[in-house]
């Protein structure tokens, strides 16, 4: 989609980069870029591979990058239509998305609050920093957290067994409540016997949740693709219930098509066999209310 300058939309996207394994920027850019948006990545961190099982990771911080790269976009008067923020490793670098948010009034502030993963936080999450992530969830219009996520910014116990729809709407809301217009929470395990990605619309006061289909295997990375087309598909037009719809159903294919390959699962999604789907415009109907 291009704007009134004739141009690809802009995404400032603030994340490491893991160059082996398939999360954060190496998945951010090819899903963003089929999908028609230009990428401007700003690593906080660069990383030999993901920390996921894959031995001694060498590491190098670029916390001194973000804001002297801010900096310079000031200087060259860049614009972007999207500010994206996901996994982050300090309080410094949460100051520095924060001016970058503030920086951007009109974009859209899209944080991804990677913090933990099957009710527990990542070692790196210390108290301190769970408490200010809220601050970046403030100044959100759109948060992706897993259920994990959701409880740690809710500062509520894990739910260890599925919720009802009462439960996830209470969360939705409440969530919202912190700042952002839109709250997507992925695979919550509901009551009905369904996993799902379930979320809200403020400003319409409408639920919605897509199911999906259940592969018994985890790969790293699938937070980062899902948030990346939802994000994708927001700049593309799409409603909140349709781009759910999208990123679902992309990330489902791609869960699909590595699970048939028999991949080692620390090497994520064979995600280059399935980003055709994205450069299709289909009409998205699996959607339903929550």
């Amino acid at each position: 989609m291009q704007n009134i300058n004739n141009r690809p939309m802009r995404v400032a996207a603030i994340h490491d980069l893991s160059g082996f394994g398939r999360c954060s920027l190496s998945v951010i850019l090819p899903v963003l870029s089929v999908m028609g948006v230009q990428v401007c990545p700003i690593p906080t961190a660069v990383l030999s591979s993901h920390t996921g099982g894959l031995g001694e990771v060498e590491f190098r911080d670029l916390t001194d990058f973000i804001q002297p790269t801010l900096e310079h976009y000031k200087r060259l008067n860049i614009d972007f239509e999207c500010i994206y923020s996901g996994f982050l490793g300090s309080e410094a670098q949460i100051d520095h998305c924060l001016e970058f948010f503030s920086t951007y009034k009109n974009a859209l502030a899209v944080v991804d609050p990677v913090m933990g993963d099957h009710g527990k936080a990542y070692r790196t999450y210390t108290k301190r920093m769970r408490e200010r992530m809220s601050e970046l969830v403030g100044v959100a219009d759109l948060i992706t957290p897993n259920l994990t996520e959701a409880s740690m910014l809710l500062n509520d116990e894990y739910p260890t067994a599925p919720i009802t729809r009462t439960q996830a709407k209470s969360m939705l809301v409440r969530l919202s409540e912190l700042g952002p217009k839109y709250v997507v929470i992925t695979g919550v395990s509901m009551a009905t016997n369904e996993i799902a990605n379930i979320g809200y619309d403020r400003e319409h006061n409408s639920f919605w949740y897509v199911p999906c289909d259940y592969v018994p295997v985890s790969y790293p990375g699938t937070g980062d693709i899902y948030a990346s087309v939802l994000t994708g598909s927001f700049l593309n037009g799409d409603s909140l219930p349709m781009a759910m719809d999208r990123a679902t159903r992309f990330l489902e294919i791609a869960i699909k098509t590595t699970f048939t390959y028999a991949q080692d699962t620390r090497y994520g999604v064979m995600l280059e066999k399935s980003l055709p789907y994205l450069t299709q415009r289909d009409v998205l109907n699996n959607y339903k209310i929550l």
